[in-house]
């Protein structure tokens, strides 16, 4: 087991390719970040990015006869695209475990929550059924759900929205993980439950020490719980740094937009939000150079050329894929009422 604070995961150059009737469909194009043990890395941005993908590429869950992987996942001293499925069954809901988008097609409709966590267990621990049950129900407690040990022979509709969540995270964690990848954990939760959710995390992260994905399109939930931000387009990192260095001086035009689309509780309202023109492209045609050129009205000549991820605000842990210097993109960041936007100055 890692230290506090060393890698933990480490993952080079990701590329993730379905074949369709339609052509190669690039989702993941050359990903590459690190973990560290104890840490909360923020992954964010729209729908299609690749951010979903990634994760399940790293857990081997989105292989096929169609679909291409290749880089590196080095955990633990192995390289998880590289595993068999048999290696990656005993890592999977074992040392790293996953929260899915939505819990109730996530969980199974036929059986208790109890026997769905007991069998989380029992598949990675030798353990009697009533040792299972004792910690099924502890899990449940843990998260914060009352009267835990009746609520195991209750079935996922009878369970709310934010407690089917709270049942994931704990099946997630019934063997104590050392990473959880978090995709999308507060999606159509109410904003209590949510706060509360996310709350949850970050508790159960300094209780166990464990790493954590947390995938969204929510920059508001990033600030909340991340240490570190990857943000991706179109399969792409575009830029990777500290949660304060994001927020406070975020360096690649397509972090504006998605800065300047959050509604601010601190200062006067804008007529309205900053938007980010036009759509992503699609992974069948991916546009040549800078992959956010056809939306950037800040685009020059030298965007044809695809800009390398790398440090450029003098910050080494905050790089950037983007030409412009740092005083052209302080210059060129709109503030209005006190939002940044994206519209050319």
């Amino acid at each position: 087991m890692s230290a506090p604070g060393t890698e933990l995961l480490s993952v080079s150059g990701l590329e993730v390719t379905f074949r369709t009737d339609a052509g190669e469909l690039r989702a993941v194009d050359g990903l590459s970040f690190d973990l560290r043990r104890g840490e909360i890395l923020g992954i964010v941005g729209e729908s299609g990015s690749g951010k979903s993908v990634a994760s399940l590429s790293i857990l081997g869950l989105t292989r096929g006869p169609d679909t291409v992987i290749s880089g590196r996942a080095e955990f633990d001293g192995r390289d998880l695209i590289a595993l068999g499925e048999e290696e990656l069954r005993e890592l999977r809901g074992n040392r790293i475990s996953m929260i899915f988008q939505d819990p109730l097609s996530s969980l199974h409709p036929f059986y208790t929550i109890g026997k769905q966590l007991i069998e989380a267990i029992q598949v990675h621990r030798d353990v009697r059924k009533e040792e299972a049950a004792e910690r099924a129900a502890q899990l449940l407690e843990m998260v914060g759900i009352p009267d835990a040990r009746r609520r195991l022979d209750e079935y996922p509709h009878e369970f709310s929205g934010g407690m089917r969540q709270r049942a994931m995270i704990a099946m997630a964690l019934a063997n104590e993980p050392d990473i959880l990848i978090a995709d999308e954990p507060t999606t159509a939760l109410d904003v209590t439950t949510q706060a509360q959710i996310l709350g949850l995390i970050k508790d159960l992260r300094e209780q166990l020490g464990m790493a954590v994905i947390m995938i969204t399109h929510d920059l508001g939930v990033v600030a909340e719980v991340a240490d570190r931000v990857l943000v991706m387009y179109a399969g792409r990192a575009v830029e990777s740094a500290p949660v304060d260095a994001l927020f406070y001086d975020p360096q690649h035009p397509y972090t504006w937009g998605l800065l300047g689309s959050i509604t601010r509780m601190d200062r006067p309202r804008a007529a309205k939000l900053a938007q980010i023109k036009g759509q992503p492209p699609s992974p069948l045609a991916l546009p040549t150079g800078c992959k956010f050129r056809p939306r950037c009205p800040h685009a020059f000549d030298r965007c044809a050329i695809e800009p390398p991820l790398e440090p450029r605000a003098g910050d080494p842990a905050h790089a950037d894929r983007c030409w412009l210097s740092p005083d052209e993109k302080r210059a060129k960041r709109v503030v209005e009422g006190g939002e940044i936007g994206l519209e050319a100055a």
